[in-house]
């Protein structure tokens, strides 16, 4: 039942931010009776669902003495929707069982222990891992007080992006770009820095069969506002959903605050280029838990240095371009093999012509990776 609360909650990805994607099933014995994940800010939680997805199908007596897999803690506090606990006790249901408890200050434990002192069984920790993965992102800004962050890349196998000239479409083939799709849709926001925005000038959207399916928040990261007022990004009705991060009083900014739907400022670290760890803690603050990068070598290996990647994507073409073309990633400034940077992988394969690598960063041999000693491969 978990397995199943679970695939509910990956329905929700990208969409309910800053609530986490939970999922839920109500059921007794084998059988499902309803099931639900939270719906976007505003709407219900993922228990409430399905609930309601009960009481539509079987009515009000099928709830009574039910059970409840949840892949998070419900919540115990009134915020835009009121608290699960009360209405998961108001329905009848005498049993949960939580994939994991939610650190966020204003539940804590609170609602297993309201639960269990209405007379509710509560067990949890029920695929811990599973639904700790499932959650991470909302687990990293409780945890960290920034989102989590993936880096997307695509390059050949001697992990170059583009020829010396700039040519770049397409190093990879189609389920490669089919799969970076999937990818965006499943995070709060997409990102790049100025680099890729003036040498591709990428729309950012979700795509499937040729159509535009979702406009996901699309971050620029431009500390010099480099990037011009025409850029497909900044234009149409793609301008309201992009965000622009660049350095406090940077030139220029009263042009971008008229095109871009937000402006972000954020202090510089040098060269014109923003402070990446106080950029990130501010995007959280703002709401945003996932943050998928998809911006060139350098902004890739900043990151990297700055030890703010969580999970690499890195999609291999079976090409060969040289040490003349452009490379997939920067300088990481490393000295010593052993503070190199790992990739714990998840999962190794193929995807039609392509190869692919998918894992979890760890930093050197004493680090667990993703900026932090909670990050490591517990959170999967």
């Amino acid at each position: 039942m978990m397995r199943l609360a679970l695939r509910a909650a990956a329905r929700g990805d990208g969409r309910t931010h800053p609530n986490p994607s939970v999922g839920a099933v109500v059921f007794r014995g084998d059988r499902v009776l309803g099931r639900g994940c939270t719906r976007p800010p505003g709407g219900e939680h993922a228990e409430i669902v399905a609930i309601e997805n009960v009481r539509r199908r079987h009515g009000l007596r099928a709830l009574r003495g039910a059970s409840l897999a949840v892949t998070l803690e419900p919540c115990h506090f009134h915020g835009r929707t009121g608290p699960c606990t009360e209405a998961i006790v108001d329905s009848g249901i005498s049993r949960v069982v939580a994939g994991c408890r939610d650190p966020h200050r204003k539940v804590a434990g609170k609602g297993f222990g309201f639960l269990r002192r209405r007379g509710i069984d509560v067990t949890s920790r029920i695929l811990e891992t599973e639904c700790r993965h499932q959650h991470r992102g909302f687990l990293s800004v409780c945890e960290r007080g920034r989102p989590w962050v993936t880096l997307k890349l695509a390059t050949t196998l001697d992990g170059r992006i583009a020829t010396a000239h700039g040519e770049s479409r397409w190093i990879t083939g189609p389920a490669s770009r089919a799969f970076v799709h999937r990818l965006r849709d499943a995070h709060d926001a997409v990102m790049v820095g100025s680099e890729t925005a003036l040498a591709d000038d990428p729309e950012l959207t979700v795509r499937r069969g040729g159509r535009v399916i979702r406009e996901p928040i699309r971050i620029l990261l431009d500390g010099r506002l480099r990037v011009p007022s025409s850029a497909r990004m900044l234009t149409g009705a793609a301008a309201a959903r992009t965000w622009v991060v660049c350095c406090r009083r940077a030139r220029g900014i009263r042009r971008v605050r008229e095109v871009a739907g937000r402006v972000l400022e954020v202090p510089s670290a040098g060269r014109g280029h923003v402070d990446l760890a106080r950029a990130f803690r501010l995007l959280a603050k703002e709401g945003l838990t996932s943050v998928l990068v998809e911006g060139g070598g350098g902004l890739a290996a900043a990151l990297l240095r700055a030890d703010l990647i969580d999970e690499v994507h890195w999609m291999l073409a079976p090409k060969l371009i040289g040490a003349d073309g452009r490379p997939g990633l920067g300088p990481l400034e490393i000295s010593r093999l052993a503070d190199a940077v790992s990739v714990d992988p998840i999962d190794v394969g193929q995807r039609e012509g392509d190869f692919f690598v998918h894992g979890l960063v760890r930093r050197g041999s004493g680090s667990t990776g993703g900026g932090g000693k909670n990050n490591g491969r517990s959170r999967r």
